[in-house]
């Protein structure tokens, strides 16, 4: 089967960018490793720019999309909670060296590129934020807890899973998503859920990711 010039382009800027940095690589060298011209690469993208969002938008529109599924999938809000925490952890499986890209090379985005980037991380977060807003007025959260901080430090968490991860470790990713799950829900629950019974009958089944976007 003949590999899709577009997603050879980008594997290969992947791994130029993670080596060197954005700037260390030119579009010659992404043609020559990727096995292409510069036809072939102007042909998909009309400039390194737009190659570098594009790699940032491929897995933000991931994860838009399975915090949607995982939101849309419950009723409950501390369910959609977990779906979503497993969901978010599921990402740095499916898309790491882009996440790895990303956060190394995210000051390098055109602004126009950033803009669009910018947005799609608050719909991000507006989803979260919205599932433990809900989860405080039905009375399954703690009253106490402030929605803004609560939801920057799931994504804070979360997010930092790119520097450790290995798809080879001793823990699988659906693993890790279970630990951060369970770490999150004894923060936010409120104690009448912690009793060991209601805990584990409140426990969602493993949540599965849609597939893979190219």
């Amino acid at each position: 089967m003949k590999t899709d010039l577009r997603s050879k382009i980008i594997q290969t800027a992947l791994l130029l960018f993670e080596e060197k940095g954005y700037h260390g690589v030119s579009i010659n060298e992404i043609v020559t490793e990727a096995g292409t011209s510069k036809g072939g690469f102007y042909h998909h993208f009309s400039s390194k720019d737009e190659l570098l969002y594009v790699i940032h938008d491929i897995f933000i529109t991931y994860a838009i999309e399975n915090a949607k599924l995982a939101a849309r999938s419950y009723e409950s809000p501390l369910e959609q909670l977990q779906a979503i925490i497993k969901s978010f952890v599921g990402v740095f499986h499916v898309y790491k060296p882009h996440l790895t890209v990303f956060y190394q090379e995210a000051k390098y985005l055109h602004p126009k590129y950033d803009e669009i980037i910018r947005k799609k991380r608050d719909e991000f977060r507006q989803i979260i934020y919205d599932v433990v807003k809900a989860g405080k007025e039905r009375g399954e959260f703690r009253q106490e807890l402030e929605v803004d901080i609560v939801v920057m430090a799931i994504l804070g968490m979360v997010n930092w899973i790119y520097k450790w991860y290995n798809r080879d470790g001793e823990k699988t990713i659906s693993q890790i998503a279970d630990i951060f799950t369970d770490f999150i829900l004894h923060a936010v629950l409120k104690a009448e859920y912690l009793d060991k019974d209601t805990y584990e009958s409140i426990l969602i089944e493993p949540f599965y990711f849609t597939k893979t976007k190219k």
